[in-house]
Protein backbone atom coordinates (compact mmCIF):
# COMPACT_ATOMS: atom_id res chain seq x y z
CA UNK A 1 0.00 0.00 0.00
CA UNK A 2 1.54 3.66 -1.35
CA UNK A 3 1.99 6.10 2.03
CA UNK A 4 -0.28 8.59 1.32
CA UNK A 5 1.56 12.46 1.84
CA UNK A 6 -0.40 13.94 4.61
CA UNK A 7 -2.51 17.10 3.52
CA UNK A 8 -0.48 19.52 5.44
CA UNK A 9 3.06 18.24 4.46
CA UNK A 10 1.96 18.28 0.52
CA UNK A 11 0.54 22.22 0.89
CA UNK A 12 4.29 23.07 1.83
CA UNK A 13 5.68 20.88 -0.76
CA UNK A 14 3.26 22.63 -3.42
CA UNK A 15 4.10 26.16 -1.32
CA UNK A 16 7.74 25.12 -1.75
CA UNK A 17 7.28 24.60 -5.80
CA UNK A 18 5.19 27.69 -6.35
CA UNK A 19 8.05 29.73 -4.90
CA UNK A 20 10.69 27.82 -6.85
CA UNK A 21 8.51 28.66 -9.95
CA UNK A 22 8.45 31.59 -9.48
CA UNK A 23 12.58 32.79 -8.90
CA UNK A 24 12.66 30.77 -11.85
CA UNK A 25 10.64 32.28 -14.22
CA UNK A 26 11.87 34.56 -16.12
CA UNK A 27 12.10 38.51 -15.24
CA UNK A 28 11.80 41.86 -17.70
CA UNK A 29 14.24 42.15 -19.79
CA UNK A 30 17.08 44.81 -18.40
CA UNK A 31 18.93 46.79 -20.44
CA UNK A 32 22.12 45.57 -22.10
CA UNK A 33 25.61 46.91 -22.39
CA UNK A 34 25.63 47.62 -26.11
CA UNK A 35 29.14 48.77 -26.01
CA UNK A 36 30.40 46.07 -24.29
CA UNK A 37 28.96 43.51 -26.69
CA UNK A 38 29.98 45.27 -29.25
CA UNK A 39 33.56 45.19 -28.12
CA UNK A 40 33.94 41.34 -28.69
CA UNK A 41 34.15 42.24 -32.61
CA UNK A 42 37.32 44.09 -33.61
CA UNK A 43 35.41 44.21 -37.50
CA UNK A 44 33.34 46.82 -35.45
CA UNK A 45 35.70 48.89 -33.83
CA UNK A 46 35.51 52.27 -35.74
CA UNK A 47 31.91 52.06 -35.89
CA UNK A 48 32.06 51.43 -31.94
CA UNK A 49 34.28 54.42 -31.58
CA UNK A 50 31.87 56.03 -33.02
CA UNK A 51 29.13 55.05 -30.90
CA UNK A 52 31.49 55.98 -27.77
CA UNK A 53 32.15 59.22 -28.91
CA UNK A 54 28.74 60.21 -29.36
CA UNK A 55 26.00 61.48 -27.20
CA UNK A 56 24.46 57.67 -28.57
CA UNK A 57 26.37 55.43 -25.97
CA UNK A 58 24.59 57.23 -23.40
CA UNK A 59 21.28 56.86 -24.82
CA UNK A 60 21.53 53.18 -24.59
CA UNK A 61 22.64 52.79 -21.59
CA UNK A 62 18.89 52.93 -20.39
CA UNK A 63 17.54 50.83 -23.24
CA UNK A 64 16.38 47.00 -23.86
CA UNK A 65 14.72 45.55 -26.85
CA UNK A 66 17.05 47.03 -29.82
CA UNK A 67 18.05 46.25 -32.90
CA UNK A 68 21.25 47.88 -33.65
CA UNK A 69 22.68 48.06 -37.20
CA UNK A 70 26.42 48.25 -37.21
CA UNK A 71 28.20 49.46 -39.83
CA UNK A 72 32.09 47.15 -40.37
CA UNK A 73 35.48 49.02 -40.57
CA UNK A 74 35.77 48.98 -44.40
CA UNK A 75 32.18 49.56 -45.08
CA UNK A 76 32.62 52.98 -43.30
CA UNK A 77 33.21 56.30 -45.24
CA UNK A 78 37.21 57.81 -44.64
CA UNK A 79 35.24 60.77 -42.67
CA UNK A 80 31.78 59.60 -41.34
CA UNK A 81 31.35 62.99 -40.06
CA UNK A 82 31.73 64.47 -43.42
CA UNK A 83 30.11 62.03 -45.19
CA UNK A 84 26.79 63.47 -42.91
CA UNK A 85 27.62 66.84 -43.43
CA UNK A 86 27.01 66.21 -47.09
CA UNK A 87 23.76 65.79 -45.86
CA UNK A 88 22.59 68.30 -43.71
CA UNK A 89 22.68 65.75 -40.74
CA UNK A 90 24.63 65.52 -37.86
CA UNK A 91 26.66 62.86 -37.15
CA UNK A 92 24.78 61.80 -34.04
CA UNK A 93 21.58 61.71 -35.35
CA UNK A 94 22.58 59.79 -38.32
CA UNK A 95 24.02 57.42 -35.26
CA UNK A 96 20.59 57.10 -33.89
CA UNK A 97 19.21 56.38 -37.54
CA UNK A 98 20.86 53.19 -36.82
CA UNK A 99 19.14 52.30 -33.86
CA UNK A 100 16.13 49.96 -34.29
CA UNK A 101 13.64 50.40 -31.01
CA UNK A 102 12.37 46.67 -31.56
CA UNK A 103 14.39 43.28 -31.12
CA UNK A 104 14.67 41.76 -34.80
CA UNK A 105 15.88 38.32 -35.12
CA UNK A 106 16.63 36.89 -38.79
CA UNK A 107 13.72 34.48 -38.11
CA UNK A 108 11.90 38.02 -37.83
CA UNK A 109 13.39 38.81 -40.99
CA UNK A 110 12.54 36.18 -42.66
CA UNK A 111 8.90 36.38 -42.05
CA UNK A 112 8.88 40.12 -43.11
CA UNK A 113 5.83 41.09 -45.10
CA UNK A 114 6.49 42.03 -49.03
CA UNK A 115 5.50 45.26 -48.52
CA UNK A 116 8.07 45.33 -45.34
CA UNK A 117 7.90 46.77 -42.12
CA UNK A 118 8.12 50.22 -40.23
CA UNK A 119 9.96 50.25 -36.99
CA UNK A 120 10.98 53.25 -35.10
CA UNK A 121 14.48 54.52 -34.72
CA UNK A 122 15.96 56.17 -32.05
CA UNK A 123 16.64 59.48 -34.17
CA UNK A 124 12.29 59.89 -33.73
CA UNK A 125 12.49 60.10 -30.13
CA UNK A 126 14.56 63.41 -30.43
CA UNK A 127 11.27 65.10 -31.83
CA UNK A 128 13.46 66.54 -34.79
CA UNK A 129 12.02 64.47 -37.14
CA UNK A 130 8.61 65.12 -38.84
CA UNK A 131 6.11 62.78 -40.00
CA UNK A 132 7.66 59.84 -39.80
CA UNK A 133 10.85 60.23 -41.20
CA UNK A 134 12.46 58.76 -38.05
CA UNK A 135 11.60 55.58 -38.72
CA UNK A 136 13.08 52.91 -41.30
CA UNK A 137 11.28 50.34 -43.56
CA UNK A 138 12.61 47.05 -43.25
CA UNK A 139 11.92 44.97 -46.32
CA UNK A 140 13.84 41.54 -48.08
CA UNK A 141 15.00 42.24 -51.65
CA UNK A 142 16.69 39.03 -53.22
CA UNK A 143 18.71 36.67 -51.34
CA UNK A 144 19.69 39.50 -48.96
CA UNK A 145 18.40 39.32 -45.35
CA UNK A 146 16.68 42.36 -45.45
CA UNK A 147 17.12 45.82 -47.10
CA UNK A 148 16.74 49.44 -44.74
CA UNK A 149 15.18 52.08 -46.50
CA UNK A 150 13.76 55.91 -45.39
CA UNK A 151 10.23 55.54 -45.57
CA UNK A 152 9.95 59.21 -47.93
CA UNK A 153 8.78 58.87 -50.71
CA UNK A 154 11.35 60.58 -52.67
CA UNK A 155 15.30 58.60 -53.09
CA UNK A 156 16.77 58.15 -49.91
CA UNK A 157 19.73 56.59 -47.86
CA UNK A 158 19.68 52.95 -48.11
CA UNK A 159 21.53 49.88 -46.81
CA UNK A 160 21.56 45.95 -47.33
CA UNK A 161 22.10 43.86 -44.48
CA UNK A 162 25.21 41.89 -44.54
CA UNK A 163 24.02 39.19 -41.57
CA UNK A 164 23.50 38.94 -38.17
CA UNK A 165 26.23 39.35 -35.83
CA UNK A 166 24.91 38.45 -32.31
CA UNK A 167 22.28 38.54 -30.00
CA UNK A 168 21.30 38.84 -26.74
CA UNK A 169 17.83 37.15 -26.98
CA UNK A 170 14.88 39.55 -27.26
CA UNK A 171 17.15 42.59 -25.86
CA UNK A 172 19.71 43.90 -28.28
CA UNK A 173 20.11 41.95 -32.04
CA UNK A 174 23.62 43.48 -33.87
CA UNK A 175 23.32 43.35 -38.12
CA UNK A 176 26.04 44.24 -40.15
CA UNK A 177 24.89 46.74 -43.00
CA UNK A 178 26.95 48.04 -45.84
CA UNK A 179 27.06 51.59 -45.03
CA UNK A 180 26.04 54.58 -43.40
CA UNK A 181 22.28 55.07 -43.85
CA UNK A 182 21.29 59.19 -43.62
CA UNK A 183 16.96 59.53 -43.62
CA UNK A 184 15.75 61.25 -46.11
CA UNK A 185 14.59 64.29 -45.86
CA UNK A 186 16.77 65.75 -42.85
CA UNK A 187 16.74 69.20 -44.21
CA UNK A 188 12.89 68.89 -43.11
CA UNK A 189 13.85 68.04 -39.52
CA UNK A 190 15.83 71.52 -39.08
CA UNK A 191 14.41 74.56 -39.41
CA UNK A 192 15.27 76.16 -42.42
CA UNK A 193 15.53 79.45 -40.71
CA UNK A 194 18.39 78.39 -38.59
CA UNK A 195 21.94 79.18 -40.42
CA UNK A 196 24.07 74.93 -41.13
CA UNK A 197 26.01 74.51 -38.25
CA UNK A 198 29.43 75.10 -38.81
CA UNK A 199 31.65 72.19 -39.56
CA UNK A 200 33.59 70.54 -36.95
CA UNK A 201 37.16 70.81 -38.07
CA UNK A 202 38.20 68.76 -34.87
CA UNK A 203 35.85 65.96 -35.41
CA UNK A 204 36.57 65.66 -39.36
CA UNK A 205 40.53 65.25 -37.93
CA UNK A 206 39.50 62.74 -35.81
CA UNK A 207 36.57 60.70 -38.06
CA UNK A 208 39.84 60.60 -40.78
CA UNK A 209 42.26 58.42 -38.53
CA UNK A 210 45.76 59.23 -39.11
CA UNK A 211 45.25 62.36 -37.89
CA UNK A 212 44.89 62.27 -34.00
CA UNK A 213 48.05 64.48 -33.25
CA UNK A 214 46.63 67.03 -35.10
CA UNK A 215 42.66 66.86 -34.22
CA UNK A 216 44.38 66.82 -30.24
CA UNK A 217 46.55 69.40 -30.67
CA UNK A 218 43.71 72.15 -32.09
CA UNK A 219 41.54 71.22 -29.53
CA UNK A 220 43.65 71.45 -26.53
CA UNK A 221 45.11 74.87 -27.86
CA UNK A 222 41.13 76.56 -28.50
CA UNK A 223 42.57 77.30 -32.23
CA UNK A 224 39.56 75.36 -33.39
CA UNK A 225 37.01 77.60 -31.70
CA UNK A 226 38.33 80.57 -34.32
CA UNK A 227 37.40 78.60 -37.50
CA UNK A 228 33.70 79.18 -37.35
CA UNK A 229 33.81 82.87 -37.80
CA UNK A 230 36.34 82.43 -41.25
CA UNK A 231 33.73 80.12 -42.31
CA UNK A 232 30.99 82.46 -42.48
CA UNK A 233 33.07 84.60 -44.22
CA UNK A 234 35.36 83.56 -47.15
CA UNK A 235 35.58 79.90 -46.07
CA UNK A 236 38.71 78.40 -44.84
CA UNK A 237 41.24 75.73 -46.07
CA UNK A 238 43.09 74.07 -43.44
CA UNK A 239 46.54 71.81 -44.16
CA UNK A 240 46.13 68.63 -41.65
CA UNK A 241 49.93 66.97 -41.24
CA UNK A 242 49.28 63.29 -40.71
CA UNK A 243 50.35 61.46 -37.41
CA UNK A 244 53.63 60.44 -39.76
CA UNK A 245 54.40 64.00 -40.27
CA UNK A 246 54.47 64.83 -36.57
CA UNK A 247 56.45 61.51 -36.09
CA UNK A 248 59.17 62.73 -38.40
CA UNK A 249 59.98 65.80 -37.16
CA UNK A 250 63.72 66.11 -36.47
CA UNK A 251 64.42 65.84 -32.56
CA UNK A 252 65.50 69.44 -32.67
CA UNK A 253 62.03 71.33 -33.51
CA UNK A 254 61.19 71.46 -30.33
CA UNK A 255 57.29 72.10 -30.94
CA UNK A 256 55.75 70.35 -28.81
CA UNK A 257 57.49 72.04 -25.91
CA UNK A 258 56.64 75.63 -27.30
CA UNK A 259 54.41 77.51 -25.10
CA UNK A 260 50.95 77.45 -25.52
CA UNK A 261 50.67 80.90 -27.50
CA UNK A 262 53.64 79.84 -29.92
CA UNK A 263 52.50 76.42 -30.89
CA UNK A 264 48.75 78.42 -30.94
CA UNK A 265 50.76 80.33 -33.91
CA UNK A 266 52.13 77.18 -35.28
CA UNK A 267 48.32 75.58 -35.62
CA UNK A 268 46.94 78.60 -37.46
CA UNK A 269 49.81 78.63 -39.94
CA UNK A 270 47.91 75.93 -40.86
CA UNK A 271 44.78 77.33 -42.29
CA UNK A 272 43.90 80.13 -45.08
CA UNK A 273 41.40 82.04 -44.47
CA UNK A 274 39.80 81.79 -47.79
CA UNK A 275 38.02 78.18 -49.23
CA UNK A 276 40.05 76.54 -51.87
CA UNK A 277 39.58 73.24 -53.56
CA UNK A 278 42.19 71.22 -54.95
CA UNK A 279 41.24 72.67 -58.25
CA UNK A 280 41.53 76.09 -57.12
CA UNK A 281 44.89 75.28 -55.58
CA UNK A 282 46.49 73.57 -58.70
CA UNK A 283 46.16 76.93 -60.72
CA UNK A 284 46.65 79.15 -57.92
CA UNK A 285 47.53 82.56 -59.64
CA UNK A 286 48.94 84.12 -56.21
CA UNK A 287 51.14 81.75 -54.64
CA UNK A 288 52.07 83.42 -51.56
CA UNK A 289 49.04 83.16 -49.40
CA UNK A 290 48.48 84.66 -45.98
CA UNK A 291 47.20 82.51 -42.74
CA UNK A 292 44.97 82.52 -40.15
CA UNK A 293 48.24 83.94 -37.87
CA UNK A 294 48.80 86.94 -39.89
CA UNK A 295 46.08 87.96 -38.13
CA UNK A 296 48.81 88.24 -34.73
CA UNK A 297 51.69 89.85 -36.80
CA UNK A 298 52.54 92.47 -39.32
CA UNK A 299 51.71 92.44 -42.81
CA UNK A 300 53.67 89.75 -45.23
CA UNK A 301 54.41 87.37 -41.86
CA UNK A 302 53.48 84.40 -41.70
CA UNK A 303 52.76 83.08 -45.46
CA UNK A 304 52.67 80.00 -47.04
CA UNK A 305 53.92 79.66 -50.57
CA UNK A 306 51.86 77.61 -53.01
CA UNK A 307 53.17 76.09 -56.04
CA UNK A 308 52.59 72.72 -58.33
CA UNK A 309 54.81 70.79 -58.70
CA UNK A 310 55.81 67.55 -60.33
CA UNK A 311 51.76 66.84 -60.64
CA UNK A 312 51.59 67.92 -57.09
CA UNK A 313 50.67 70.91 -55.02
CA UNK A 314 53.76 71.55 -52.70
CA UNK A 315 53.40 73.91 -50.14
CA UNK A 316 56.82 76.07 -48.79
CA UNK A 317 56.91 77.87 -45.45
CA UNK A 318 61.07 78.84 -45.88
CA UNK A 319 62.16 76.32 -43.95
CA UNK A 320 59.75 73.50 -44.64
CA UNK A 321 58.44 72.01 -48.20
CA UNK A 322 55.23 69.86 -48.18
CA UNK A 323 52.92 67.98 -50.44
CA UNK A 324 49.10 67.48 -50.44
CA UNK A 325 48.82 64.00 -50.51
CA UNK A 326 44.85 63.59 -50.60
CA UNK A 327 41.63 65.46 -49.99
CA UNK A 328 40.40 65.01 -46.57
CA UNK A 329 37.13 66.84 -46.71
CA UNK A 330 35.64 69.26 -49.34
CA UNK A 331 32.43 70.92 -48.77
CA UNK A 332 31.89 74.66 -49.24
CA UNK A 333 33.07 76.93 -47.31
CA UNK A 334 35.54 74.25 -45.98
CA UNK A 335 38.71 72.39 -47.39
CA UNK A 336 40.58 70.36 -45.15
CA UNK A 337 43.51 68.42 -47.16
CA UNK A 338 46.39 65.78 -46.13
CA UNK A 339 50.21 67.17 -45.85
CA UNK A 340 53.26 65.25 -46.45
CA UNK A 341 54.94 67.34 -43.04
CA UNK A 342 54.57 70.02 -40.53
CA UNK A 343 54.44 73.48 -41.73
CA UNK A 344 57.05 75.57 -39.47
CA UNK A 345 56.65 78.89 -39.93
CA UNK A 346 60.58 80.56 -40.98
CA UNK A 347 59.27 83.66 -38.62
CA UNK A 348 60.02 80.73 -35.48
CA UNK A 349 62.10 78.00 -36.87
CA UNK A 350 65.50 77.90 -38.63
CA UNK A 351 67.36 75.82 -40.42
CA UNK A 352 70.83 75.78 -39.80
CA UNK A 353 72.78 74.13 -42.82
CA UNK A 354 69.94 73.53 -45.64
CA UNK A 355 68.39 70.14 -44.34
CA UNK A 356 65.12 69.72 -42.41
CA UNK A 357 67.05 67.52 -40.13
CA UNK A 358 68.51 70.58 -38.59
CA UNK A 359 65.35 72.21 -38.42
CA UNK A 360 65.15 74.30 -34.89
CA UNK A 361 63.00 76.77 -32.82
CA UNK A 362 64.39 79.89 -33.07
CA UNK A 363 65.11 81.47 -30.01
CA UNK A 364 65.90 85.20 -30.86
CA UNK A 365 63.14 87.93 -30.05
CA UNK A 366 63.25 88.97 -33.34
CA UNK A 367 61.79 85.44 -34.75
CA UNK A 368 59.48 84.97 -32.03
CA UNK A 369 55.58 85.64 -33.03
CA UNK A 370 53.89 88.41 -31.08
CA UNK A 371 51.76 87.33 -28.08
CA UNK A 372 48.53 85.96 -28.18
CA UNK A 373 45.72 85.20 -26.17
CA UNK A 374 46.26 82.31 -23.99
CA UNK A 375 43.93 79.82 -25.20
CA UNK A 376 41.86 77.89 -23.07
CA UNK A 377 42.77 74.55 -21.44
CA UNK A 378 42.00 71.45 -23.38
CA UNK A 379 38.37 69.91 -22.80
CA UNK A 380 37.46 66.50 -22.21
CA UNK A 381 35.54 65.72 -25.31
CA UNK A 382 33.40 63.22 -26.71
CA UNK A 383 36.55 62.47 -29.31
CA UNK A 384 38.59 61.27 -26.32
CA UNK A 385 39.42 57.72 -26.40
CA UNK A 386 36.75 55.29 -24.15
CA UNK A 387 38.13 54.21 -20.69
CA UNK A 388 38.59 50.30 -20.81
CA UNK A 389 35.09 48.61 -21.96
CA UNK A 390 33.26 46.24 -19.50
CA UNK A 391 33.45 42.78 -20.87
CA UNK A 392 30.16 41.50 -22.83
CA UNK A 393 28.57 38.43 -21.92
CA UNK A 394 29.56 35.48 -22.44
CA UNK A 395 28.60 34.54 -26.03
CA UNK A 396 28.22 31.32 -27.90
CA UNK A 397 28.19 30.25 -31.44
CA UNK A 398 25.05 29.16 -32.71
CA UNK A 399 25.98 29.40 -36.69
CA UNK A 400 27.85 30.73 -38.74
CA UNK A 401 28.63 34.50 -38.33
CA UNK A 402 25.75 35.04 -35.63
CA UNK A 403 26.19 34.14 -31.97
CA UNK A 404 23.64 34.60 -28.72
CA UNK A 405 24.21 34.79 -24.93
CA UNK A 406 23.97 31.57 -23.43
CA UNK A 407 20.64 31.22 -20.70
CA UNK A 408 22.45 31.54 -16.46
CA UNK A 409 23.34 28.12 -14.96
CA UNK A 410 21.13 28.94 -11.96
CA UNK A 411 17.94 28.70 -13.50
CA UNK A 412 18.37 26.00 -15.22
CA UNK A 413 19.08 24.28 -11.96
CA UNK A 414 16.00 26.28 -10.23
CA UNK A 415 13.85 24.79 -13.39
CA UNK A 416 15.16 20.97 -12.77
CA UNK A 417 14.43 21.27 -9.03
CA UNK A 418 10.79 22.32 -10.24
CA UNK A 419 10.12 19.64 -12.03
CA UNK A 420 11.71 17.08 -9.19
CA UNK A 421 9.20 18.73 -7.12
CA UNK A 422 6.32 18.42 -8.87
CA UNK A 423 7.08 14.53 -9.51
CA UNK A 424 7.36 13.62 -5.80
CA UNK A 425 3.66 15.29 -5.48
CA UNK A 426 2.04 13.26 -8.14
CA UNK A 427 4.47 9.94 -7.85
CA UNK A 428 2.16 8.97 -4.55
CA UNK A 429 -1.29 9.78 -6.77
CA UNK A 430 -0.21 7.14 -9.21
Amino acid sequence: MRRQIPPVSRLVLLGMAALLAAVAAPTPAAAVNVMGVLAAFPDLADFTRLLASSPVASELAGRSSLTLLAVPNGNLPQSPSAFAAASGADLADVLRYHVLLEYLAPADLRRLPVSGKLVTTLFQTTGRAPADLGAVNVSTAGSSLAVIRSPAPFPGSNATVLGAITAVPYNLSVLSVDGLIVPSGFDLAASESRPPAAVNITRVLADARAFNVAASMLEASGVAGEFEADERGAGITVFAPTDDAFAGLPAGDRLQSLPADRKAVVLRFHVLHSYYPLGSLESIVNPLQPTLATEFSNAGRFTLNITRTNGSVAIDTGVVQATITRTVFDQNPVAVFAVSKVLLPKEMFTRTDGGDSSIVAATTAASSPPPVATPPEASQSARTPPTKLSSPPALRSVGQGYHTASAPAPAQAIGWLCVALVYLLLAPLV
